[in-house]
């Protein structure tokens, strides 16, 4: 008997095909690289007086110059933080003109020798250069010989490992949770420190971490720059080159020391700076709550709270959209409208525009008497859950939900308490205490709401927020979601794919393609007469737009419905056919239908206690028909049948384009 043989598992560090082996012309010269590399690193390893090292490395000098290289690299890292997050934060966020030359300007160090950067520093900061007896004559700085130049040379050397790889974090962040945060009522500078900060903490660390040592390691600007005094600019990178005159074995000493601090500082690295796994997932950090963020200055805390609905307050709402969206909306407080329509026809463009997110359409929007169009958007008051729900990965349910509370100054106990409460209100009472990561799509979707309802809006923006539920937790919570809307002072737009959601919730429809306003009626006249075929098909109805001709409708499709009443030739209309009110045949009925075509079952889905069936045909657009399992059973549908479709004349709805 053939044994069966189990292939082992592909290695940690990558999947690999089975059998896969490397070419030898690619594995050799890698082999060689990887000699190429080592050989130096072994060499200070060989030569090294192991029974004399901690002699070379308590010297005096040694000592004076580790000092000295400790308290520059340590404020060259701060100096470079102090400028270097600002400007990745620039670089990921903001597009202005001359970006790709200030890129390059940060890159620069990193592939000048390092003495040409000296002798621009020199020129730039010395006491003949460009800003030199500016700073000596109006502060009486002189940086070049004195430790601050070396802490100048080590900051314009170091830096770019620092902006580069934070400019990466930025740039794979989701603008989504800053956009959320905006939203909530928390201020460019609140949401820089509590959000994209806490949550580009592995990058930024990962850069500063690599900032400090080639700090540390600096040797060509500094020398050129600031001299090598000792004492003041004389580091363990310029020890070493004046050991090597004098004495080679504690110069390798020396060495071998900065080796070793390198090779630390790349293994703690674990491959974050080029992007390698390291067969395990990389722990974000995560500070328990909100107490354990970086404060925002005092100056957001004194803003006054302009985004924030007062209890018992009424906010009607008038808005005015230009760009891609063109359309004007007036609701009166406590509206619930639905907007619906297909895919890119403008619904999450329309509600970004109202929040200012977004250059593709502008709103023009005013909320009660005042005027917020002009205001950024934490200053509107207009709260928004996205389809992802953007829950801050770094904070619990309880402290993302009391997130916008906190924001608008509400003090922390008096947030928690009422955040907990809307979390009960909710069913993810006890999962207070979990992260986002800890919970399910649902439970995630559900405190997303709960965050958005907290902030007290005066306009509530909800994107497909029960989408992630499943039918039973969907109902429960339409049913808390419908009880908040009843009593809510402001406007709720609510994007939504389910009819169900649409004609609960809602008190209009606001149906959208490409931007524009095809319909905006309530529930029940655009479940009798929808304008959109799209609407018509999602609520299960078969809709053929088409144009007047004769006694019936030149279908765009191809084809022709008969009427019974006749259109005025050449208007555009759309014909809504019932799914019950087609019948299926195996062989082509007689009598008094006027529309009758030959057609295949191509599909047959259930729908409660009846089926559905999609029937294709040349002659017609693709039609649905709904008929009973006993129907289907005797008629003997299956996939590929060949049947016959009729549909009486009186039988069709037409509402006119």
């Amino acid at each position: 008997m053939r044994r069966l043989r189990i292939p082992a598992p592909a290695p940690a560090g990558g999947p690999r095909a089975p059998g896969s082996r490397a070419p030898l012309a690619l594995a050799v010269p890698a082999l060689i690289a990887v000699a190429f590399l080592l050989l130096p690193l072994v060499g200070i390893l060989a030569r090294t007086t192991w029974s004399e090292l901690g002699t070379h490395l308590t010297s005096p000098g040694v000592l004076e110059a580790l000092r000295l290289s400790l308290l520059v690299s340590f404020c060259a890292l701060g100096l470079a933080l102090l400028l270097g997050v600002p400007l990745a934060w620039l670089l990921a966020r903001v597009s202005f003109p001359g970006k790709a030359l200030v890129r390059s300007l940060v890159l620069l160090p990193m592939v000048l020798p390092p003495t040409v950067g000296g002798v621009a520093l020199l020129l730039g900061f010395g006491r003949r250069g460009l800003l030199g007896p500016w700073l000596e004559g109006t502060f009486g700085i002189v940086l070049p010989f004195h430790t601050s130049g070396a802490v100048v040379a080590a900051t314009f050397v170091a830096m770019p490992f620092l902006v580069i790889s934070l400019e990466g974090t930025l740039a794979g962040l989701r603008t989504s949770y800053e956009e959320t945060a905006a939203s909530l009522g928390a201020s460019p500078v609140r949401v820089f420190c509590t959000v994209t900060l806490p949550m580009v903490a592995p990058g930024l660390a990962a850069g500063a971490a690599l900032t400090w040592a080639r700090a540390l390691g600096e040797f060509g600007a500094t020398i050129t720059f600031a001299g090598n005094l000792p004492g003041a600019t004389q580091t363990l990178p310029l020890e070493v080159y004046l050991l090597l005159q004098d004495s080679p074995e504690a110069a390798t000493s020396v060495s071998l020391l900065l080796l070793v601090i390198a090779m630390a500082v790349l293994i703690c690295l674990r491959g974050r700076w080029t992007g390698a796994t390291t067969g395990r997932p990389a722990r974000a950090v995560r500070p328990a709550d909100d107490t354990a963020l970086p404060a925002p200055p005092a100056t957001d805390a004194a803003e006054p709270d302009t985004g924030s609905a007062a209890p018992g307050e009424r906010w009607p709402l008038h808005a005015e959209v230009t760009g891609f969206n063109q359309l004007t909306l007036d609701a009166g407080p406590g509206t619930t409208i639905a907007v619906v329509g297909p895919n890119g026809a403008g619904k999450t463009t329309l509600l970004r525009a109202l929040l200012g997110l977004t250059p593709r359409a502008r709103a023009a929007l005013r909320l009660g008497d005042i005027d917020v169009g002009a205001l950024p958007p934490h200053r509107r008051g207009v709260a928004w859950v996205p389809q992802d729900g953007a829950l801050f990965p770094h904070l619990t349910a309880l402290t993302n939900t009391a997130y916008g509370l906190r924001a608008h100054g509400t003090p922390r106990a008096e947030a928690r308490r009422t955040a907990q409460q809307w979390l009960d209100r909710l069913g993810v009472g006890p999962l207070a205490h979990r992260k986002p990561a800890q919970l399910s799509g649902g439970q995630a979707q559900r405190v997303a709401l709960a965050r958005a309802l907290a902030a007290r809006p005066r306009l509530l923006l909800l994107d497909e927020p029960l989408a992630a539920l499943d039918q039973t937790t969907r109902a429960h919570v339409r049913h808390t979601l419908r009880a908040h809307l009843a009593a809510f002072g402001g406007v709720c737009l609510l994007v939504t794919h389910d009819p169900v959601e649409a004609v609960s919730l809602a008190d209009r429809v606001l149906v959208l393609d490409d931007g524009r306003a095809l319909q905006d009626a309530p529930p029940a006249e655009v479940t009798r007469h929808p304008r959109s075929p799209w609407v018509a098909r999602m609520l299960g109805r078969n809709a053929w737009p088409g144009t007047a001709a004769g006694d019936g409708l030149a279908l765009a499709d191809g084809g022709r419905l008969v009427l019974a009443d006749r259109l005025p030739e050449g208007v555009r209309a759309l014909a809504i056919i019932a799914p019950e009110a087609v019948s299926v045949h195996l062989d082509k009925p007689a009598g008094s239908p006027r529309n009758v075509w030959p057609g295949t079952v191509r599909e047959i889905t259930s729908a409660g206690s009846r089926l559905r069936v999609l029937v294709t045909s040349d002659r017609a657009p693709d039609l649905v028909a709904e008929i009973t399992p006993s129907a289907a059973l005797e008629l003997g549908l299956a996939d590929g049948v060949s049947v016959w479709t009729s549909v009486k004349a009186t039988e069709v709805s037409v509402v006119t384009l």
